[in-house]
Order: C-alpha cells, then structure tokens, then sequence
C-alpha cells in the first residue's frame, strides 16, 4: 500500500509528516511534482536517519515556488498527469508527498489529488491548527469522501486545540493517527521520536498491512 500525504492547505506540514512516516515505516519516499528550490525531497533526506529509505526523483520539478500549473506556465509548459507514474524502483508502502492541497490544479482540469487513484494510494491527511482550521479540515474531508478516496487517517500539527480536533474527528470519523507540536527546531533526532510515537500509535496495524 501507498500512502499519499496531502493537507488543508500549503505549508502544513507534509513535508514533516512524510519525513515521519518515511522514518517510522523505513520507506521510500517520492514527491511526484515539485516546485520551487530547495526541494521537498533535499528536506526529507536531511530529516530522517535510517539507511532503507530511498528518494525516489521526482517525476516534474519546477522553478517557480509557485501552483503547479503557474509554475509549468512560466516554463512553457503543460502538464498531464497521465504523463507521471510511480517510480519503478520503488518500495511500498512509498510515501508520496502531494503538492500544496488538494484542489490544487496541475493544468485546467486536474488537481493534485487525481494522482491518488493513479497511484493506488491511501490518503493521509495533515490538518495543522489555525483560526478557520476546522473549515478548511472538513471541506477538504467532504471532497476525498465525495470521490471515495481511501483515508487512513489524520495528522495534526501544532500546538495541541483538543476542541477542535474534536470537532474533526467526530464529524470525519478519520482516526487520528498522530499529534505534532509546535516545535522551533526540526532535526533527525525529533523525528525519530515521533516516528517511534507512530509505530506504537494506532497508526501501527495499517502501516504493515
């Protein structure tokens, strides 16, 4: 099994959570379109400490810190994501790290998260804590179960707002499979932690399967 790693929104926390998920699972892991330097990938490799994980290439990688499709359009470029197919050297379960949220287009009629039929994956849902959070926690549920997207759960990230992962929850029904803090420096050594917390978390059973 595959597992796709999108969140409410950019600069949530997937690249964090996929460097845990990477660690706990000593999987691989891949960004299928990247844009903007430095990569999501170089963060990954300089975050986690086992010797299995591979950093697969990703399949675009863009200049423009931008929507992918405003950064394939500075380029002069379309993109198709019929064209963007799993590494073939890849493990699973591979952690795939989505770009930006889901409804965000690849080209004017695909957003990121078509990949996940695509790529046989279960979605992992990063939600980090924010005035308007829960809005943009539900809305984005309300889209993967309207498509019938298989979720394994969700990751919250920020200092701890029990009431509103409450509200998530009871109204989702996604288990929680993992709460991050607020923290001011991320190193290997904070992600091992909270890749041992995932190991023994509820998280366990599906990440074997």
């Amino acid at each position: 099994m595959n597992y796709f790693v999108t969140a409410i929104g950019t600069d949530s926390g997937k690249t964090l959570v996929s460097a845990i998920l990477a660690e706990a699972l000593q999987a691989d892991y891949w960004k299928p379109i990247q844009a903007g330097l430095p990569t999501d990938s170089d963060r990954v490799r300089e975050l986690i400490s086992n010797p299995f994980t591979v950093i697969h290439p990703e399949a675009v990688r863009l200049q423009m810190p931008a929507s992918p499709h405003a950064a394939a359009h500075d380029e002069g470029r379309e993109l198709k994501l019929a064209e963007i197919s799993l590494p073939p050297a890849a493990r699973e379960p591979l952690i795939i790290e989505g770009a930006g949220g889901c409804l965000v287009p690849v080209n004017n009629s695909e957003s990121v998260i078509d990949l996940v039929p695509r790529l046989n994956a279960q979605v992992i849902l990063v939600s980090n804590h924010y005035l308007g959070s829960i809005n943009h926690t539900l809305l984005t549920a309300a889209l993967l179960q309207e498509r019938k997207y298989p979720v394994a759960g969700i990751i919250f990230n920020g200092n701890p707002m029990p009431g509103t992962e409450e509200v998530i929850l009871e109204r989702t029904k996604y288990p929680c499979l993992l709460r991050i803090a607020q923290h001011k420096e991320i190193d290997q050594a904070l992600v091992c932690s909270y890749a041992d917390q995932l190991r023994e978390g509820v998280f366990n059973d599906k990440m074997r399967a």
